[in-house]
């Protein structure tokens, strides 16, 4: 990931640009989110705040910035662990492809990879076949990373 203070001046510039501003909590929880290297929860944020800032967050509002971060598209949900990451490609000014999350299940590094148009294509003429109306294309998937892979050798 490039330098903090580059991702947190485009997101801020890309905030304005949608009419919206990055507050100083919401950098500090995007900083954090920035300089981990493993998804974090609302409240491995919390602890974040606390012990780098010296700011004591509340859930309800770590919630409320993780939520406008992710509709400003800067942060993505990571459902199967309840968790959240800074969109690796975040300093990109292009619309954003299918994200496909690929997550160790030992040390919860995630690295965040593009899916071809045409296997969405036909993922999706695959869930409409049987009925289903797809509600989010974002796929992620349990896996083992090498550093982990290795470390058990």
């Amino acid at each position: 990931m490039q330098n903090l203070k580059q991702v947190i001046a485009h997101a801020e510039k890309h905030c304005i640009n949608n009419g919206s501003r990055l507050t100083l909590k919401r950098q500090r929880v995007l900083s954090g989110l920035v300089l981990s290297k493993r998804a974090l929860s609302a409240y491995e944020l919390i602890d974040f705040c606390k012990k780098e800032f010296g700011e004591t967050l509340q859930p309800m509002s770590i919630y409320r910035i993780l939520e406008f971060l992710k509709d400003q598209e800067l942060v993505h949900k990571l459902d199967l662990l309840n968790k959240y990451v800074a969109c690796e490609h975040i300093n990109c000014n292009y619309k954003h492809l299918v994200s496909q999350f690929l997550i160790c299940v030992k040390c919860q590094k995630v690295k965040e990879i593009h899916i071809d148009k045409s296997v969405m294509t036909g993922l999706q003429r695959n869930v409409e076949k049987v009925g289903f109306c797809l509600d989010s294309p974002q796929l992620e998937m349990n896996c083992i990373c090498d550093a982990c892979i290795s470390s058990q050798a």
